[in-house]
């Protein structure tokens, strides 16, 4: 099992200790330059305030009815989320240091694949998952830890992804495996966050996603949503449909976001014709 850890300028997590000894990383400068100053387009660097810096109470908890196309009925965005900028708590402890972090265990450690939506039948083995923690900045510009499941040869290409994002202080609301994967759960149309992994179709498909192999990502996907025909995911984020109104932790074209992907070689979901994927990243561009 091969474990890296890099540090430049921000903060990581870690799960708890593992009764399984892992050999420890050594850390390493990160010395790239910004692409872009922090200040462009879609970044944030002091703490978001005033409406939308923090989360309603109900966040979550609204069932929307469904509709023919399977998903939840798209409904005007609330006055609470059309400027959405607050970050949700850590789900794993921080890693050390004062700037970007991150620490790349591959192959990923049992204990987190099975947190995470791998099940077998799946089109990567257990195997091919490399587990990244890694710093972001927040909303609340402070640093924050969150925690992805990649394939594994790309896992070095997504810290320095985020390692320029978080030098251009391009804020996110939470960085998370994703745990469960239900297609028929009650649609809240509110969610939001950072992910890679999951084991899934595509959307509207029935072959698997990029997601399936640990080669997309999705970023902010509240501000960032999927638009289709009369289908908006997630379903309360229409406001954001509005990219001309450049919001904190929107992605733009030719911004800091958008460049760091390409710099690795990945695609942006927002280029496509067919539909608008502004949060979808991928290796190979679908």
């Amino acid at each position: 099992m091969a474990v890296a850890l890099l540090a430049g300028c921000g903060a990581a997590q870690t799960d708890p200790p593992s009764p399984l000894a892992e050999p420890t990383g050594s850390a390493v400068e990160d010395g790239r330059r910004p692409l872009t100053r922090p200040g462009a387009p879609g970044t944030l660097v002091e703490p978001a305030t005033g409406l939308g810096s923090r989360p309603p109470a109900w966040l979550g908890t609204r069932e929307l009815p469904r509709t023919s196309s399977g998903y939840g009925e798209v409904r005007p965005t609330p006055p609470a989320l059309r400027n959405r900028r607050f970050t949700l708590p850590d789900t794993v402890p921080m890693l050390g240091g004062k700037g970007f972090a991150a620490k790349v265990v591959s192959p990923a450690p049992g204990r987190v694949i099975a947190r995470s939506t791998w099940k077998p039948g799946c089109p990567v083995g257990p195997g091919d998952l490399a587990w990244v923690r890694l710093a972001f900045w927040g909303f609340d510009a402070q640093r924050h830890t969150g925690e992805l499941l990649v394939h594994r040869t790309v896992a070095r290409d997504i810290v320095e992804v985020f390692g320029t994002l978080y030098r251009q202080r391009f804020p996110q609301e939470q960085v998370v495996i994703v745990r469960s994967y239900d297609p028929d759960a009650p649609p809240t149309g509110d969610g939001n966050g950072t992910g890679a992994f999951v084991c899934r179709p595509s959307t509207g498909a029935t072959y698997f996603s990029q997601h399936a192999h640990g080669l997309a990502i999705d970023l902010n996907t509240f501000q960032n949503p999927y638009a289709k025909g009369e289908v908006v995911l997630p379903e309360l984020a229409s406001a954001y449909l509005r990219r001309d109104r450049v919001r904190a932790g929107m992605i733009v074209p030719s911004g800091p976001v958008v460049e760091a992907f390409a710099r690795i070689g990945w695609e942006w979901g927002g280029d496509w014709q067919q539909s608008l994927d502004y949060q979808h990243f991928s290796q190979n561009g679908r």
